[in-house]
């Protein structure tokens, strides 16, 4: 007895030291994670030189007001703005690389939220949750610049949190305050309005636990409650967090600036759709179910490829069934096992071999020419294509996923919440954007752990099934979402890689400096920008312009923040959101200014192009600079060009100095 007490001590002993071993690696994963996912949103901070949005943006952080920034994109964006300029006051912000950092931090605050809530809360594999963070930060391709976009996912994801803790806990405070997220981020962005759609996941959670409490008999009215009751109370705490937000906001708004001024900058925001149509609500939502109904294509591909591995296995189970108990032919169950094992990981490579198919006939064609040979996946990882088909047949799998997951009679009702929060964040965060599915492929914090976690409770948990007595294995099918998987991290992790966001496509061969401009110091560029700038910024600082008012024309909004020259009324001043009717306004504005004081003449910067098309028309812009007709066309029939040339020869201003880039004129 007492030799078999010892033996069972020291095994139990073994067992509790295998226990902290394992919890140990554990914690020390864990905590690798999360130093991963607080520095890997910033590994780009001085990679690539945009002329367009980053530096746009920065501008209207450090010049915040009304005296430099479009009253317009002052209101509608306010409280990212707010942040911006205060970011601009911290140490080492007067540098692009600096401000980049701080915005950065932002990815990096919702990527460990994310990971805590998922393995805190959801209760997420630790690693199947840093995965799905990993590949939400590698598929944000926004510069982190745009903090009406980063700030909104922030509000956002805590709304989720709160609405979670809320409903599951019935803590009314977690209900107030995603009321409270909510009105912030319609400051962050006007935009954001239709995020009160949130509330339908509310709603659904309130009847899904009020039909499982009655269908479960539960007479208790503390328990099961009423339903009419519950939906009021839940609503009217998030609604009063919303309003109280809003209030706060407002008034601080009306006694900074005056009410009326904000409800003019709205107004505009409202009419800027006569000229940039794609900002209509009708185009906008449009716009993103094309893209859907466009990718069932592929969706139907697909499923023809799942269609024909499950009839495979029919056949083989059915063979297996025939075969197993034959006495003429007899196979063993572990031939079968071994064959379907075959099978699967036949059926997965062909999935893989149908998304690089024009890479793989180019690798074995021996160097000759292919034509017309089209790959789902693409290699070039410095450009959208790259990550663009596989993300978003990524966010169709987890629609469809939450879809299921919400229908499921045996999902608990946690879970259902989660799904439903999941998919309303996938639709909404598209909506008040131009840029069709693209901003909900920037906002998986959520998502992209959720559809792992799935995928991994589908692989790990289903197996075969008999339907009207024919044998269905779902074999084939994980064979097939572990190729799209494997796809999908193999693509979207070396875009997260590689990608930087210059001009509206991607940075390429970043390999030179600026010395002279201050601001982009230590910032990796083209050999081209890095010429340009270097020659602008010493005509700058020759002249001794720094600081002084400027107006920029061609799609260069950012060489206010990197010259640090404030913009007389909008940086960006040949945006399709800012009308014709306002820069007349502002032209007028700025001339009243120059006859008050005759020392007061802004500096004129202008893009090669337009001058190139001021000198020799149409044929030169086709001649020297390549452009297609459709950039062509926009410059051609531009009405705001010609105002600024009549501001110009008014005022008379005469060419001062042009390289490669930019022509400026004083």
């Amino acid at each position: 007895m007492g030799n078999r007490l010892q033996i069972k001590t020291e095994k139990t002993g073994q067992g509790k030291a295998s226990t902290q071993s394992d919890s140990r690696i554990q914690n020390i994963l864990e905590n690798l994670f999360v130093v991963v996912l607080a520095f890997y949103p910033l590994r780009h901070i001085n990679w690539g030189l945009d002329l367009w949005d980053t530096g746009y943006n920065y501008a209207n952080f450090q010049y915040m007001g009304t005296d430099h920034m479009d009253p317009m994109w002052l209101f509608s964006t306010y409280l990212a703005n707010v942040v911006g300029h205060f970011f601009s006051g911290l140490p080492n912000a007067g540098t692009l690389w600096g401000m980049n950092l701080y915005t950065g931090l932002l990815v990096s605050l919702l990527a460990l939220t994310g990971f805590f809530f998922c393995t805190r809360v959801l209760k997420m594999p630790v690693w199947v949750a840093f995965l799905g963070e990993f590949l939400a930060v590698s598929l944000c391709w926004c510069p982190t610049a745009l903090l009406y976009n980063y700030l909104t996912y922030v509000f956002v994801l805590i709304c989720l949190i709160m609405l979670y803790h809320g409903l599951t806990k019935e803590k009314k405070w977690c209900l107030f305050g995603a009321g409270v997220c909510l009105g912030l981020n319609v400051l962050v962005r006007f935009s954001n309005l239709p995020e009160a759609a949130l509330i339908l996941a509310v709603w659904a959670y309130d009847v899904i636990l009020w039909r499982e409490t009655k269908k479960a008999g539960i007479q208790d009215r503390d328990k099961a409650g009423d339903l009419w009751a519950r939906l009021g109370r839940h609503t009217l705490w998030c609604l009063l967090g919303y309003l109280a937000a809003l209030t706060v906001l407002f008034l601080y708004i009306h006694m900074r600036y005056g009410f009326g001024s904000y409800v003019e900058g709205i107004q505009r925001l409202f009419s800027m759709t006569d000229t940039a149509t794609d900002y209509k609500p009708t185009s906008m939502v449009l716009g993103m179910v094309m893209i859907y109904v466009e990718y069932l294509y592929w969706v139907g591909r697909i499923a023809a490829i799942i269609a024909a591995g499950l009839l495979l296995f029919v056949v083989t189970g059915w063979l297996e069934e025939r075969l197993s108990g034959s006495k003429v032919i007899r196979v063993s169950n572990r031939a079968f096992r071994f064959g379907s094992s075959v099978l699967g990981v036949m059926i997965g490579a062909v999935t893989l071999g149908w998304f690089y198919r024009g890479h793989l006939t180019q690798l074995f064609s021996r160097g000759d020419a292919v034509n017309g040979v089209f790959s789902f996946a693409s290699f070039l990882f410095y450009s959208y294509d790259s990550m663009l088909r596989p993300g978003i047949l990524f966010l169709m799998l987890t629609m469809f996923i939450a879809l299921v997951r919400i229908f499921h009679p045996h999902c608990p009702r946690e879970e259902k919440l989660v799904s439903g929060m999941v998919l309303l964040v996938v639709l909404l965060t598209s909506i008040g954007s131009n840029n069709g599915v693209y901003p909900s492929l920037n906002n998986l914090f959520l998502a992209g752990p959720y559809t792992l976690w799935q995928c991994w409770n589908f692989i790990r948990n289903v197996g075969e099934r008999r339907i009207w007595k024919i044998r269905l294995s779902a074999f084939p099918v994980k064979c097939v979402l572990t190729a799209f998987l494997a796809m999908c991290f193999f693509q979207f992790f070396l875009f997260g890689a590689v990608f930087v966001f210059a001009e509206g496509t991607g940075v390429q061969n970043a390999n030179s400096y600026v010395e002279n401009v201050p601001v982009l110091q230590g910032v990796r560029m083209s050999e081209d920008k890095a010429r340009w700038m270097t020659e602008l910024g010493q005509y700058i600082e020759d002249e001794e312009l720094e600081g002084k008012d400027i107006i920029l024309y061609g799609w260069i909004p950012s060489l206010s923040y990197y010259l640090q020259m404030p913009s007389a009324f909008n940086p960006w001043s040949d945006l399709d959101s800012y009308s014709v009717e306002q820069m007349a306004l502002d032209l007028e504005e700025t001339a009243e200014a120059c006859k008050r004081d005759p020392e007061y003449r802004p500096v004129i910067i202008i893009e090669r192009e337009y001058i190139t098309y001021l000198a020799g028309g149409e044929s030169a812009l086709k001649d020297l600079l390549g452009l297609g007709e459709e950039h062509i066309s926009k410059i051609t029939q531009d009405r705001k060009w010609p105002l600024l040339l009549e501001f110009m020869k008014q005022q008379g201003y005469e060419w001062d100095f042009s390289n490669g880039k930019f022509t400026v004129f004083r």
